[in-house]
């Protein structure tokens, strides 16, 4: 550990080369190539899907490689072995992962997760949002991006294990909840209205006019829904 007193604000050849001598920046070359072939090799014998999107597993044995594989690059008193054993046994951990979850529901739900319904009929599920911790906010944005309007559009709307979302639209659009900014008010009221009410938390249409409270979600405020 440097001493304060060798500190310097213009020392340009340790602030731009450190203190390591100059033969460290030809084995710096050969750490880096080796590093290079072994998390290509690492990602290839972890599979395709490694080069996609990444599941909850695959990101930690990724986390994991970067993590170990960085310090022998960097440090000349790390050698490169324990970076290999590191992968060998992530590579192990991932491949008997994805050998056991094959043909195993529950083992693919433990390493992978799984999918999520979100909307069902028009109707938001709640406690499954709260499940998932996501915000009605980014789930109105995704449906906005897909053209949505209100909720009476969607038959269902699903989130996958990977985060992405996989939305099935109504034949038949039904009037439902909009999904529109409430800041928007000059196209909100573009929108044809019916003289029914909707549940302003979910979405649900009450049986009839009298019902004071949701009988999904138990909401007591309501709104006109958007045909």
């Amino acid at each position: 550990m440097m001493k304060k007193e060798d500190i310097h604000l213009y020392d340009w050849q340790r602030i731009l080369l450190g203190d390591l001598p100059a033969e460290f920046y030809v084995e710096l070359l050969i750490r880096v190539t080796f590093v290079f072939i072994l998390l290509i090799f690492s990602m290839r014998a972890m599979g395709k899907r490694m080069a996609a999107q990444l599941s909850r597993n695959e990101m930690a044995a990724l986390v994991s490689l970067a993590a170990a594989i960085g310090l022998p690059i960097q440090s000349p008193d790390r050698g490169i072995l324990p970076a290999l054993v590191v992968a060998l046994v992530v590579i192990t951990i991932q491949r008997v992962i994805a050998t056991r979850a094959y043909g195993n529901q529950l083992m693919e739900q433990f390493a992978h997760g799984d999918v999520s319904l979100l909307i069902e009929n028009g109707v938001i599920d709640k406690k499954e949002m709260l499940r998932v911790r996501l915000t009605e906010d980014r789930l109105f944005a995704q449906l906005r991006s897909h053209g949505i309007r209100h909720l009476g559009e969607v038959q269902r709307l699903y989130l996958e294990v990977d985060g992405e979302f996989t939305m099935l639209k109504k034949d038949q659009p039904t009037p439902g909840l909009s999904v529109l900014p409430a800041f928007d008010e000059e196209f909100l009221n573009r929108q044809s209205r019916q003289k029914h009410k909707v549940c302003i938390n979910c979405g649900e249409l009450p049986n009839n006019e009298k019902e004071i409270s949701c009988c999904n979600c138990g909401g007591e405020t309501f709104t006109s829904p958007i045909c």
